[in-house]
C-alpha cells in the first residue's frame, strides 16, 4: 500500500498531468453522453496517469546511447583490398 501511495504522490511531470486532464475530460464527456467507448478511452488515459506509464511501457521505446554505438567494435575484421590493373 505504501508503494502505491508513493507512486501517486511523487514524480508528477507535465505528460503525466496531461494524461490525467485528458482522462478526466473524456470521463466527464462519456458520462454526459452515455457513451461507453469514451469511457474506455478515459480509463486508458487515467490508468497511464495513475501508474505513470506510457504507451510503450517501462523503457519500451529505449533507443540506446548514440555515443556508445559510434565507437568501433573490437571484434570487426579488417578487410584489405588489392588493386587489380
Amino acid at each position: 500500500m505504501s508503494e502505491l501511495k508513493q507512486r501517486l504522490t511523487t514524480n508528477w511531470h507535465m505528460m503525466r498531468v496531461l494524461r490525467l486532464v485528458i482522462g478526466g475530460m473524456l470521463l466527464v464527456t462519456g458520462i454526459q453522453a452515455h457513451d461507453w467507448v469514451t469511457g474506455l478511452f478515459s480509463s486508458f488515459f487515467l490508468y497511464q496517469a495513475i501508474t505513470d506509464t506510457g504507451c510503450c511501457g517501462s523503457g519500451g521505446c529505449y533507443t540506446g546511447n548514440a555515443r556508445a554505438e559510434k565507437q568501433p567494435r573490437v571484434s570487426e575484421e579488417i578487410t584489405e583490398y588489392e588493386e587489380i590493373k
